[in-house]
Parts: structure tokens; sequence; C-alpha cells
């Protein structure tokens, strides 16, 4: 009769880890949502504002988009097994249009947390609507996308942009590598 092998006690306890700290980070975001649709409102704008003043250049984009969804804070943590989430608005002509969650879950070698910002630029109205008619959108999948970084910002003019979204992450904090939005998945909310 041929034995079960069984992993070390320390394995387990990497495997117990990872798993409350992937508690931990859903119980901070559950935290971190926002308390009623004018608060998150607010947020959003004011996050908006905030990576104007950082990157003037993304004003172009503002200025040419049809609509910005603007996630002022996601969580990310993990060990081994990564989480992260986030409530956004969607600011078109000033003002807000809707409400929105940004979700990820994320396995591989990684450990640490950290909050940021989101800002996604929807340069026309067939990216705008596929955001609503998907049943959440799957990011990656869809419109095309582009994140811009600080040296894609410094070429950012009016005659290239060409891409149907812009996504800009600003405001990290934390220590964890990478703001990607790989796998990420957005699904309209209604806040309080």
């Amino acid at each position: 009769m041929r034995r079960a092998s069984v992993l070390p006690m320390h394995r387990w306890g990497w495997l117990w880890a990872s798993l409350f700290l992937w508690a931990a980070c859903f119980l901070l975001a559950a935290q971190a949502r926002a308390e009623s649709a004018a608060e998150l409102s607010r947020e959003a704008q004011s996050a908006l504002d905030r990576l104007y003043q950082q990157e003037p250049r993304t004003r172009e984009l503002g200025k040419k988009a049809v609509g910005v969804l603007v996630f002022p804070r996601i969580l990310k943590g993990g060990l081994l097994v990564g989480a992260e989430t986030g409530d956004g608005a969607l600011i078109r002509g000033g003002k807000v249009q809707g409400y929105y969650n940004i979700s990820a879950v994320s396995f591989g070698l990684q450990a640490g947390a950290q909050a940021f910002s989101y800002a996604l630029f929807f340069m026309n109205e067939p990216a705008l609507r596929y955001l609503d008619q998907s049943d959440g959108w799957s990011l990656g999948a869809g419109p095309s996308l582009v994140v811009v970084d600080d040296s894609y910002a410094s070429s950012i003019t009016t005659t290239t942009l060409s891409q149907d979204v812009y996504a800009v992450p600003f405001g990290g904090q934390g220590l964890m590598a990478g703001m990607g939005l790989e796998g990420s998945k957005i699904t309209r909310t209604q806040p309080d």
C-alpha cells in the first residue's frame, strides 16, 4: 500500500498565511467602499483633479474622452494569492453618470499590499457602450486598452490618440510591485 504524501508543516504555514492575507484584503476593501453615492462621486472627482495636477498631459485625454471612469482607491494585497478591489464613478460632461466596481484575483509569486488609483479614459461611444452592454467587462477583452505610464504620457498629443480606452494608474502607496489591470473585471454597481 502506497502512503499519500503530506506537505511539510512549513508549507502549510505559507498556505494559511496566504489565505489570511487574502481574506484581510477583502475585509479592508469592504471598509474602503464608499458609504454613499455622493461620497463616491466627490472622491472620484477629487482623484481626477489630482491626476490632472500630477500629470498635466492627461488633461488632453480628458478633453477628448467621452467619459472617464475613475477608481479613487483600489486596494491590492496578497501573499501567493492576491486580490484587488475598489469602487469608482463614471464622469461624463463633468457629472457622474454611474458607479462601478473593479475586482481581480491573482495567483503566483507576490507579497505585499498597496492602495492606488486608476482612471480609464473612454475615447469613443462604442467603447463606453461596451462597458455597460457586457455583463461585466473583463479587461483585455472588448475595446482596445492601453496602459499609460510616465514615458507614454509624455508623448500624448491630440494626434496620437488612436486607442479606445487609456488606463492611467496614479497615486500608488504601499509595498507591492505592479498596478496592472490583468484579469480585472469591471461591473456596474449601485452604492447606497
